[in-house]
């Protein structure tokens, strides 16, 4: 009878200048220059060790060359949360302290955890969620320079005036461009409409889902409450024993999700009543929005699945 051959893991710890590379259960390893030509080697050599999986942790985006190149080799490739490597590495008394450890610990995570490797988003989808990181990055900017011009001194107020009305219209244009792009696919376009028909949903929750959860429509509503990180988990630790909270996810998300809930516990007859009915049982305004968080994600992956727009009926029973 023939053997198998044998799986092979490999991590690959991402910094600004190199990748390091770890192999196991060889625990052969190697770095390369994180630039075109290193990521190209680097191709070429997994290539000849047709790896089972190759995990990578996100890394604020200077995994995503790599990662791309990865992809469209045809090799298996995920890009972790950075918080579950680290409790795995903690759990199995694996601290790393240098990236050839990271390295290491990121291919001992991927044989045993074996993440299951997603296709990832096309050329366009990627642009479209770079639009909506400059976004994010612009209002950060501007609420900043409206932070500094209250206690400005005096001599550096102008110059703070002149610049809030610049980052003003980068975000004008920054807007305009994604609304293009999202006008650009009939796909888009049709899950846009639906989302936004929702009260209380507007166009930046809307196409923050629609660029940067695919998996919308497509999971239960278990599955994409622990996707975003609004699933309720148990604390069963200390004082906080019988507490339960949602964390992990994608953050980003979460946050952009937080804000439309705000808009829709006052503006959605559904969440607005949801709402005030949890405060009257006594729940805590932050523990009631969170629920709202989740109600609402709910609703709107229920909206995709069945490819409907809103209607109160149909969201009171989601």
């Amino acid at each position: 009878m023939a053997m198998s051959d044998p799986q092979v893991f490999v991590g690959i710890d991402v910094s600004k200048a190199q990748l390091d590379v770890a192999l196991r259960p060889t625990e052969d390893g190697w770095h390369v220059n994180n630039d075109a030509s290193g990521i190209a080697g680097l191709v070429e050599r997994l290539r000849m060790v047709q790896p089972t999986l190759v995990v990578l942790e996100a890394t604020g985006g200077l995994e995503v060359p790599v990662t791309g190149a990865l992809a469209e080799a045809a090799l298996p490739v995920v890009v972790v949360n950075p918080r579950h490597a680290r409790d795995f590495a903690k759990a199995t008394g694996r601290i790393a302290k240098t990236d050839t450890l990271e390295a290491r610990g990121l291919a001992h995570f991927a044989e045993a955890v074996r993440p299951t490797p997603r296709p990832l988003p096309a050329a366009q989808a990627q642009a479209l969620s770079a639009l909506l990181t400059r976004r994010r990055q612009l209002v950060q900017r501007l609420t900043a320079e409206r932070r500094r011009l209250q206690t400005a001194p005096l001599p550096i107020r102008e110059d703070i005036q002149a610049h809030i009305p610049w980052l003003i219209h980068r975000l004008a244009r920054t807007d305009d461009d994604v609304a293009a792009a999202i006008h650009a696919s009939p796909l888009w376009r049709a899950k846009d409409e639906m989302l936004q028909s929702t009260p209380g949903v507007g166009p930046i929750l809307s196409r923050t889902l629609v660029a940067e959860v695919p998996e919308l429509g497509l999971l239960n509503r278990q599955e994409i409450a622990a996707l975003i990180g609004v699933a309720p988990l148990n604390r069963d630790s200390g004082t906080l024993r019988g507490q339960r909270a949602g964390w992990g996810g994608r953050a980003h998300v979460r946050a952009v999700l937080y804000m439309g809930t705000l808009a829709a516990v006052r503006h959605n007859p559904v969440l607005k009543a949801f709402y005030e009915r949890l405060r009257a049982v006594g729940k805590a305004p932050k523990v009631a929005l969170t629920a709202c968080m989740r109600k609402l994600l709910t609703i709107l992956n229920a909206m995709l699945k069945h490819r409907t727009s809103w209607h109160e009926n149909y969201a009171l029973h989601s």
